[in-house]
């Protein structure tokens, strides 16, 4: 388990650094003509984060949007939700599959729940993502990780809302060091990796072929 902690914050600090030092708006990504794919990174995640996803989808024929306005993704779920909302109306982006990573997975179960009235989103596949919360979330000094409380007013009113989670495939590994204990999503496609940490589930190429094949179909 501990090598599982290595390994995962060395995967996060190898794409931390990737995501500065690569391209700034993703723009060479949009081109494909299969089903489009929009991009949502995690908490303190730039959309660099996700190339590990971002490239085998585009090089699979889709064209694989990204939002720099979301910068490091801080912002309340709700609020961000709503950005996210508009750059689907302003693009008119429909048949879309949500990849979402960790907090990126509750801002797109509440834009499918509370802002997709045209049914724009096809489906998403969420990774780590803590749709019941996180105990750890109450020892965080920071608000906007403290909002990952499995008490906070925005995750549970997510968790009551199971019609949309048809629609939603969740993958997870084995071990998370910020969410702990195997959850799955009610009424959801859940798939258990077989690996451990919160970020390093990003790059497997399982979850890598699942990703490809949920754009696809």
């Amino acid at each position: 388990m501990l090598s599982w902690w290595v390994k995962d914050y060395a995967f996060a600090a190898h794409w931390q650094i990737q995501s500065f030092l690569g391209p700034r708006d993703g723009e060479r990504f949009r081109t494909g003509t299969g089903r489009p794919v929009l991009m949502l990174p995690g908490i303190w995640e730039t959309w660099g984060f996700l190339r590990p996803l971002i490239e085998p989808l585009h090089a699979a024929g889709h064209p694989v949007h990204v939002l720099p306005a979301l910068r490091r993704n801080g912002r309340p779920v709700a609020d961000t939700a709503r950005l996210v909302a508009g750059y689907l109306e302003d693009h008119d982006l429909r048949d879309v599959v949500i990849v979402a990573h960790s907090k990126g997975g509750l801002i797109g179960k509440y834009l499918m729940t509370e802002l997709d009235p045209e049914q724009r989103i096809h489906r998403m596949v969420a990774l780590a993502t803590p749709f019941a919360g996180s105990i750890y979330a109450r020892f965080m000094l920071a608000p906007s990780l403290r909002s990952f409380s499995p008490t906070d007013p925005t995750t549970l009113h997510l968790q009551k809302i199971v019609d949309v989670n048809a629609r939603i495939i969740s993958i997870s590994g084995v071990f998370d060091p910020h969410i702990p204990g195997l959850w799955e999503l009610e009424g959801g496609t859940n798939h258990t990796i077989d690996t451990g940490g919160h970020f390093r589930v990003i790059g497997q190429p399982e979850t890598i072929r699942l990703v490809v094949e949920a754009a696809a179909t």
